[in-house]
């Protein structure tokens, strides 16, 4: 019996959908419009992430040793750094490696050469490379390396670059906290006013059945029975739309793959499309299906309660 109605349901849900072309039609092209929104708001998020994670990956803090410092005090501290949970990454780079670097980024100045050659041992120490998990996290590596410092009495550490690159390091650290909050707000508002704008249309659809509805009623149809079809229409709303608009980003993502991939340092729109292809597809299909059930079920309820 259940089964029954579920299968009358579906049925009078597609019949519905094609019966009304003209409004399917208008349903649907609203529904394309609302999920390139919430597309363009998923690249623009990934796209803000990548550029972000780039712009972190290029902040790092390095810590000079003495000359006098032997590779078994480096190592040492280059684990207890390893161990702190705010660490992602620590390079080790001798004092052959520190000088092989120096010579090569000097190569056109032949004086600093000079002077480099007759000295009779080699001046620089080695360094570490530090890279944390979040750039407000280096503030407190360094504060680690100090009161290590002080505890233990050495002095193996020259210097600690996030002292003089504190105002760069807090200004990106800004930078990012307030995109990351500026994408968030973006994106809710976009999505409201995206879902608001299907509601309504999809709403005046199901007007143009009220006179339909007020005869099931009398009849004595169920509310799920008579509200069951038009779910069944939003959904398929929903899922045209988003094949429809899955469609379309592949040439306009590719068109616009050059242009991004300029602007934003190597982070190509369209190679972000073909990456996440699997996922778009989940997230684009399950929100227009949702988005069509949703504004279906709440625009059906205002004749159903009469």
């Amino acid at each position: 019996m259940i089964w029954t109605k579920v299968k009358r349901i579906f049925r009078s849900g597609f019949i519905n959908f094609w019966r009304n072309g003209y409004v399917s039609l208008a349903s649907v092209v609203v529904m394309v419009v609302t999920l390139f929104v919430l597309s363009s708001i998923i690249f623009g998020s990934g796209m803000l992430s990548s550029v972000l994670q780039n712009i972190k990956d290029k902040v790092d803090v390095n810590v000079y040793f003495v000359n006098s410092a032997t590779e078994s005090d480096v190592v040492t501290i280059q684990k207890q750094l390893e161990a702190l949970p705010e660490v992602r990454e620590v390079t080790y780079v001798s004092r052959e490696q520190a000088l092989e670097a120096f010579r090569l980024r000097h190569e056109n100045d032949e004086r600093t050469l000079r002077a480099l050659d007759e000295l009779d041992d080699n001046p620089l120490g080695a360094v570490l490379n530090v890279k944390a998990n979040e750039t407000s996290e280096y503030e407190s590596i360094a504060a680690y390396l100090e009161s290590e410092q002080e505890t233990s009495g050495a002095t193996v550490i020259e210097k600690v670059t996030y002292y003089q690159n504190k105002e760069a390091i807090d200004s990106l650290t800004n930078i990012i906290d307030a995109g990351k909050k500026l994408g968030a707000v973006i994106t809710i508002i976009f999505v409201l006013i995206s879902i608001l704008i299907t509601f309504n249309t999809i709403r005046l659809a199901i007007y143009i059945s009220r006179d339909e509805i007020s005869v099931m009623r009398l009849v004595g149809a169920s509310n799920m029975y008579i509200r069951g079809p038009f779910i069944v229409g939003g959904i398929m709303y929903g899922v045209l739309a988003a094949v429809i608009t899955l469609v379309g980003l592949y040439p306009l993502t590719y068109a616009l793959g050059d242009t991004t991939n300029r602007l934003f340092g190597g982070i190509s729109v369209f190679n972000y499309y073909l990456a996440n292809l699997g996922q778009m597809f989940a997230i684009i299909v399950l929100a227009g299906a949702l988005i069509g059930a949703v504004s279906s079920y709440l625009a059906v309820r205002k004749y159903l309660s009469k």
